[in-house]
């Protein structure tokens, strides 16, 4: 098979759709289809993973029980973190919006299977750690595509690891990496919310990149 020419004009875009992928948390109400969810999802699923072990698994949060549960843990998380800033940083912390668990239509839990025996354990001996990573690489994959069909996608991270994995009912050997909201954004910014909200500004390129 002819591989494809990505051109400058695709290279432009794919440029401009990085900028503007976003961590979404204002969603509307109305629903995503679902043939759209499942397309997104096998696009995440060709994300590289370390010895071709494919561990993610993607668990599609839709009873009433499950998602109380994450909005449950969600503001005891974020209560508690709360506690932890003090001054203008914990003014500033509690006016932000950090979830769209109210609002989005889709919730998704995706999690590594750590006792997976795909890949036969090629490249886990000395990083196990990267069976996480490559769920990662599944996550960003699935921002990207998202955000090309012009869907919001947020990971919300205040929350109870344990409470969503026994609320789920999924395997033991099954670690949550992302907890996601996805539907359509109600609105589009090329800057992150918490820049644009002064929580913290960008570090460019020249102060992140070091040679010996």
């Amino acid at each position: 098979m002819t591989p494809p020419v990505f051109d400058q004009a695709f290279r432009a875009k794919f440029h401009d759709l990085v900028l503007w992928r976003r961590d979404v948390r204002r969603f509307r109400t109305d629903p995503l289809d679902p043939k759209l969810l499942d397309d997104l999802i096998e696009i995440a699923t060709h994300a590289p993973s370390v010895g071709f072990s494919q561990p993610w698994r993607f668990v599609k949060v839709e009873s009433a029980a499950c998602r109380a549960a994450a909005m449950e843990s969600f503001l005891a998380a974020n209560a508690r973190a709360l506690e932890g800033y003090e001054g203008e940083h914990r003014t500033t912390y509690a006016g932000l919006k950090l979830a769209g668990l109210k609002e989005a239509p889709v919730q998704l839990a995706i999690f590594c299977d750590e006792e997976t025996t795909t890949g036969g354990g090629l490249g886990r001996q000395t990083m196990p750690e990267s069976l996480r990573y490559s769920v990662v690489t599944a996550v960003q994959t699935l921002w990207l595509a998202a955000r090309a069909e012009g869907v919001g996608m947020g990971w919300i991270s205040i929350l109870d690891p344990d409470i969503i994995t026994r609320g789920l009912a999924v395997p033991a050997s099954w670690k949550l990496v992302a907890y996601l909201c996805m539907g359509w954004p109600a609105e589009e910014h090329l800057d992150p919310e918490l820049e644009r909200h002064h929580w913290e500004v960008r570090h460019y390129t020249g102060d992140l990149v070091f040679t010996r």
